[in-house]
């Protein structure tokens, strides 16, 4: 019986990658792995060699995802996605296809949100959306933490003036943390996560949620309540419909002079146009804002936020740390091969 086919479209970096494929061909499945993001061609080529088989294309370029979904007309039976390729309705379409030898049947996600899944196709096609939930829940709210001390702190414009031999004094006093109150939108694994370091650091907590309350930290009635409320706000949210442009013009309106918006989400809840705007206002309430995730990523990456001094940017790296990038691979190379052998129990799966 022929083993079950996977393609990785974008391994774990660096010393993980040897971990995600043992952890892949442990289970008995024959990987193809997609060299394009891999640091070093030859000796991974040469590390696996007859183990497992190579391709190198831009998985971000639709046109090439979908030529290798075909090639030689074998296909897949799974793909594993670590930085969030989009996976469309043509893709889902041409990947289960009558004329392929092996029809798509899972989508693995080495991270918690699946938003680059077009979900009702794949329902349609019958194909299973897999993710590792929680997986990196430590290492965003490690980062949300470091993106609020950098801003209150403004290591940023400390760090440049003093590599330019300036000895800059700050305009006015810093705040402590203990002196803010943080306001977490969504209490999913990240944001109890978050909310237990802030409070562990004497600031004190208030979220808002669709979970049942935990008691543990004190809830928001609404989200103008929250924003009117918070002297940071930070965003834990997935992206979804209901999701999708929440901070707009009018909630930014409602922020607190002088507070900080956070967000290690995902870019289509915040509406950027409108925070570049406020930020550009030195009458607005919001001072500044640090964003990890935007509307156009990776070769579309492209925002209004640009050039502003008082937006830290970074490139969706919140969740990438060592543990993070482990758990996840292998959690997600376990329910992979979960679903093929039809063994769901337990297994996280997306719906629309």
């Amino acid at each position: 019986m022929e083993r079950a086919r996977v393609l990785l479209l974008d391994a774990a970096p660096g010393e993980l990658l040897g971990r995600e494929l043992e952890r892949l061909l442990g289970h008995g499945l024959a990987v193809t792995l997609n060299l394009r993001r891999v640091a070093d061609h030859p000796g991974t080529r040469a590390a696996w060699s007859g183990r497992v088989d190579f391709t190198d294309f831009d998985a971000f370029d639709q046109s090439a995802l979908l030529a290798e979904t075909v090639r030689d007309g074998r296909g897949y039976h799974a793909v594993k996605s670590r930085a969030g390729v989009p996976l469309r309705a043509a893709f889902l379409a041409a990947a289960t296809g009558g004329g392929l030898a092996n029809r798509l049947r899972v989508v693995g996600r080495a991270g918690a949100g699946t938003d680059h899944v077009e979900l009702a196709a794949a329902a349609r096609h019958g194909v299973a959306v897999t993710h590792t939930p929680g997986s990196n829940a430590n290492a965003v709210a490690e980062f949300a933490l470091a993106q609020l001390l950098a801003l209150t702190r403004d290591l940023g414009a400390h760090n440049k003036a003093a590599h330019h031999g300036c000895w800059r004094s700050p305009a006015a006093p810093a705040v402590e943390l203990t002196e803010l109150t943080l306001g977490i939108v969504g209490l999913g694994r990240i944001g109890l996560a978050l909310a237990g370091r802030a409070t562990a650091l004497g600031m004190e907590v208030q979220a808002l949620s669709r979970r049942p309350a935990d008691t543990s930290v004190r809830r928001a009635h609404s989200l103008t309540a929250l924003l009117a409320t918070s002297d940071v706000v930070s965003l834990h949210l997935p992206l979804t419909p209901q999701t999708r442009g929440l901070v707009g013009r009018e909630q930014l309106a409602l922020m607190r002079p002088g507070s900080i918006l956070l967000n290690t989400a995902r870019g289509g809840i915040v509406d950027e146009g409108a925070l570049a705007d406020a930020l550009l206002d030195p009458a607005h309430p919001l001072m500044a804002a640090a964003v990890d995730t935007f509307e156009h990523e990776h070769a579309a990456f492209a925002s209004p936020l640009f050039g502003l001094p008082n937006a830290l940017l970074t490139p969706h790296v919140a969740g990438m740390t060592r543990s993070a990038m482990a758990t996840a691979a292998v959690r997600c190379a376990d329910h992979i091969a979960a679903l093929l052998a039809d063994r769901p129990h337990g297994v996280p799966v997306a719906t629309v």
